[in-house]
């Protein structure tokens, strides 16, 4: 059986998908009056805003509310029949995004037995970053009972050939349009189209096909290959794995090989879709001796022919050379001598998305910046293979406003 499948996929019958669409719940954490404003837009009409969590009301008086709310009235627009069930299925989406491009994706379920977010896993399916367990609890008591999920994981395929997803779009105009409209708030437009039976059964041939052979990418590693990352939404799908396995743990006699919550909806995407585009996240640390910790790395991380990268210090700036016998990526020599050294030595990291943004900071006293360059996508799959998991913080995959909005759903129960 592959990792990623086909599922019975809920769809909403309603008047406004562009209310019943809503981002990310793990957006916007520090902008309450963002949801405030999804909230009163889609009030009186289903929505998906109704379904879900968002991450700016953890730790709030909201919270509690909202989390029993949430699965009374996922079991009420069951009951109303909000969705009509597409059986076997899988949808192929195209997403226009800020700048105008078209990125590429496929919904389906992923096999969470298939999936192992620790550190050092050898899994087919495996987190990029490291995950933070105690964010789990939380999302686990809204979906532990919940009917139904909505994905916003997006997942990763290192596929150079596109042999994929690719053969969908080509075919695309041949496929039933499910939707196309205006993402609310900024999130620009998106068109998706019901893929089923010939054209499913043909997807899944090519993976079965590029499972088998994905290995022999990366056989100069040491470590065990993999087939799929998790891009975004590690949490989310660290939680459905999670109760999983809780649920196993409580019914030891009873076979739950074909049971929906070992099952997990995501969107797939491939690292190589032009649209696709990692943006690096660079490094300040403030309150600290920036002189010494710049010698300090240099003695102990940096050697000739390595990965280049800038620093600034005030006014001043250079380049050092950091080690790659150390790490797969420019960022995991950096981010594993900051760790350390900070350990014993006084200073305060911060992650900076902007260049201008990094340079600024570290014109304050008492801190050193550093300017990572961009990660390679080909770098992704044999970094976490390599090394085992990527620094916290390594790479952005675009803007908020583009990631995954709420629309499809499956039932778990």
């Amino acid at each position: 059986m592959n990792a990623f499948l086909p599922a019975d996929i809920l769809f909403p019958q309603v008047e406004s998908m562009e209310k019943w669409a809503v981002i990310a719940c793990d957006q916007f954490t520090s902008d309450p009056a963002y949801w405030d404003r999804v909230r009163k837009n889609a009030e009186g009409a289903p929505s998906t805003i109704n379904l879900i969590l968002p991450e700016a009301e953890l730790g709030t008086e909201k919270e509690a509310e909202h989390t029993a709310l949430i699965n009374q009235t996922m079991a009420q627009y069951l009951k109303n029949d909000i969705f009509t069930t597409y059986e076997n299925a899988l949808v192929y989406i195209e997403r226009t995004l800020e700048n105008g491009s078209v990125r590429k994706g496929l919904v389906g379920m992923v096999d969470l037995d298939a999936y192992d977010y620790s550190t050092g896993s050898t899994s087919a399916i495996r987190a990029t970053e490291r995950t933070v367990v105690e964010r789990i609890p939380p999302r686990m008591r809204v979906r532990r009972d919940a009917p139904i999920e909505l994905p916003h994981i997006l997942m990763l395929a290192d596929d150079h050939e596109k042999v994929l997803i690719e053969p969908i779009a080509e075919q695309k105009n041949e496929l039933k349009e499910l939707y196309d409209f205006e993402l609310m708030e900024g999130g620009n437009r998106i068109r998706g189209w019901l893929v089923q039976g010939a054209a499913a059964d043909a997807f899944n041939a090519r993976l079965t096909e590029y499972t088998a052979t994905v290995g022999k990418k990366y056989e100069d590693l040491n470590g065990v290959p993999m087939v799929f990352a998790v891009g975004d939404g590690n949490h989310s799908l660290a939680t459905a794995k999670s109760c999983y396995e809780e649920l196993k743990a409580k019914n030891p006699d009873q076979d739950l090989s074909m049971h929906p919550a070992r099952f997990a909806l995501v969107e797939l995407e491939n690292i190589h879709d032009e649209a696709q585009v990692f943006e690096p996240i660079h490094r300040v640390i403030v309150k600290c001796d920036p002189k010494a910790l710049l010698e300090a790395l240099q003695k102990d991380a940096c050697a000739e022919n390595g990965f280049q990268v800038k620093w600034y210090i005030g006014e001043e700036c250079g380049t050092i050379s950091l080690d790659k016998s150390k790490s797969q990526l420019a960022v995991g020599v950096l981010q594993g001598f900051l760790d350390e050294y900070l350990k014993n030595n006084a200073g305060e990291i911060d992650y900076i998305h902007d260049d201008d943004a990094l340079i600024a900071l570290a014109n304050q006293e008492n801190a050193i910046g550093f300017l990572l360059p961009a990660m390679e996508k080909s770098q992704l799959f044999r970094g976490v293979i390599a090394d085992g998991i990527l620094p916290r913080k390594t790479f952005s995959m675009g803007h908020s406003r583009e990631k995954r909005y709420y629309l499809e759903g499956r039932k778990i129960k």
